[in-house]
């Protein structure tokens, strides 16, 4: 039996118009993907608006230069230092996989994710713990430089790609300067603010 698995590689794709498109990629044969040092591997919630739009609910992420409990421990660092309940773990896949590139290019980054993780599990796996002894676990390490890299490639990896758009509602196709009316206030999940706190709407002229 061929298992399907949606490769974590986040690039947009060009539609007609020549604007680009936000899109779950294509999926691969699990065979493909077990190439690495690391593989990551996981499914997609259900319901999830990812689900709808991947050609498979099971994602896999091939690392480099870390291995496989370094890539979960990573994944389940990062939860915890930006925990969304909903969101799903393919998206925080894509902060370990930045981080396995900038291990691949240099080794002082790689031995400093290591002795991280290492200090997490401190003869264990961090990744079995409660989420409360993860968190505070979290903390306690949070003027580390370990931290640092950590979250310095989380803010922009785990909210600038199509699956985090898709997730929280961001309606502009990318590549566009702005989506003044292309859904900027259809968030439900966000309170409607009064119009005078809106300002005036800029128009052509």
């Amino acid at each position: 039996m061929s298992h399907r698995v949606i490769p974590i590689e986040v690039e947009p794709a060009a539609s007609s118009d020549g604007a680009h498109a936000s899109h779950v990629p294509r999926s691969l044969s699990r065979r493909e993907w077990l190439k690495g040092t690391g593989v990551l591997v996981g499914t997609l919630a259900f319901p999830s608006i990812l689900a709808t739009l991947a050609p498979s609910r099971v994602w896999a992420l091939e690392m480099q230069a870390l291995d496989t409990h370094q890539g979960a421990v990573l994944l389940a660092f990062v939860k915890q230092q930006y925990p969304h309940k909903t969101l799903d773990d393919a998206v925080y896949a894509l902060v370990v996989k930045d981080l396995d590139g900038k291990a691949a290019k240099d080794p002082a980054v790689r031995q400093q994710l290591t002795d991280g993780v290492k200090q997490l599990d401190n003869g264990s796996d961090w990744t079995k713990r409660s989420a409360a002894d993860q968190a505070r676990d979290v903390a306690a390490m949070e003027k580390t430089p370990f931290f640092k890299t950590v979250r310095t490639t989380a803010i922009v990896a785990l909210y600038s790609n199509d699956m985090a758009y898709a997730h929280f509602g961001y309606g502009a196709a990318q590549g566009d300067g702005g989506y003044l009316y292309k859904g900027f206030n259809d968030l439900a999940w966000l309170p409607n603010p009064p119009a005078a706190a809106s300002g005036p709407i800029p128009t052509d002229s």
